[in-house]
């Protein structure tokens, strides 16, 4: 029965023309059926390079947006609609608006995980992966940093140079994992290294054996002449990396490290909506191109940082 679904999707996929995405949080029977599986980022330039006219990204709405930014001649789809990121979604506009007004000599560092309308008032934008460097090297003194603050609380701690403000947010799934956590996994697992996503808790970070995006994570555990990993970030990893390294083990930090909005996306859910491809918008991520010209800005500052 899965395989014939799947089997219906490439076909699909084939005769719509279209570039199926799926974000590592994903179970493996979607990125099976994927042309591309990573981090939301690494995702959304492999879909500016492909050549198909339509892209499907299994993922969470706004990184399905970063797609449309990067690709906007491109149709975008997201896998489900109702599929939004709470870390995103935290802040509103008019709250940084109220932020800026304030603090009017203070640069805007907005991580990925942003909705495209806050992108629209931010200077740079960075990844969980670039955010150190990018940081680091920029000449502005007084920065705010938005949404994560355990990511930024990460940044600030490593640069030491810059005035940088916060705001009291976070993703809640990585914010669940606790010190205790990490004691507990370590008396069960003894021999095994502690890998994190820098957006847990500074108390989380700070015991980890190694800190990084998710994809960061992964390339660790598999170049890694260790056989033993704890890993503190989304469980659907833990998962991935037992089919890609049969040899070593992998446990997961905590059974609270899963994220709901992505599970939404499911495979019969994949082929509903390249079903409806072609047939209606519902999916569809639409954006004006003034929309699109505003959010791109720290983007495209952001790809001139490297």
């Amino acid at each position: 029965m899965l395989r014939d679904i799947q089997d219906e999707i490439l076909k699909l996929k084939k005769e719509k023309d279209v570039c199926v995405l799926a974000h590592s949080y994903l179970s493996h029977d979607i990125c099976e059926i994927a042309d591309f599986v990573g981090d939301s980022f690494a995702l959304s330039k492999k879909a500016a390079q492909a050549p198909n006219k339509n892209v499907l990204m299994c993922g969470v709405k706004f990184m399905a947006e970063t797609v449309k930014l990067l690709s906007p001649e491109k149709r975008v789809y997201i896998s489900d609609s109702c599929a939004g990121c709470p870390m995103a979604e935290q802040m509103t506009p008019q709250e940084l608006a109220d932020i800026k007004k304030a603090e009017p000599d203070r640069k805007v560092v907005a991580y990925i995980n942003t909705t495209a309308a806050l992108k629209e008032l931010c200077d740079v934008c960075v990844t969980s992966s670039s955010a150190l460097k990018i940081v680091s090297e920029m000449d502005d003194k007084k920065i705010l940093f938005i949404p994560d603050c355990n990511l930024g609380g990460y940044i600030k701690d490593n640069v030491k140079d810059k005035d940088i403000m916060l705001i009291n947010g976070g993703c809640p799934i990585h914010n669940r994992v606790t010190a205790k956590d990490v004691e507990e996994a370590r008396k069960l697992h003894p021999n095994a290294l502690l890998l994190v996503h820098p957006e847990c808790k500074p108390e989380v970070v700070k015991l980890a054996d190694y800190v990084g995006s998710t994809a960061g994570i992964m390339d660790f555990a598999k170049e890694s002449d260790e056989k033993e990993f704890i890993i503190g970030t989304e469980n659907s990893i833990v998962e991935h990396l037992r089919f890609d390294c049969p040899d070593k083990k992998f446990y997961p930090l905590s059974k609270e490290l899963i994220c709901s909005d992505m599970k939404l996306t499911t495979i019969t859910g994949v082929l509903s909506v390249l079903k409806s491809i072609g047939e209606t918008d519902e999916n569809e991520i639409l954006m004006t191109d003034e929309q699109i010209k505003k959010a791109r800005v720290c983007i495209d500052e952001m790809l001139k940082r490297g």
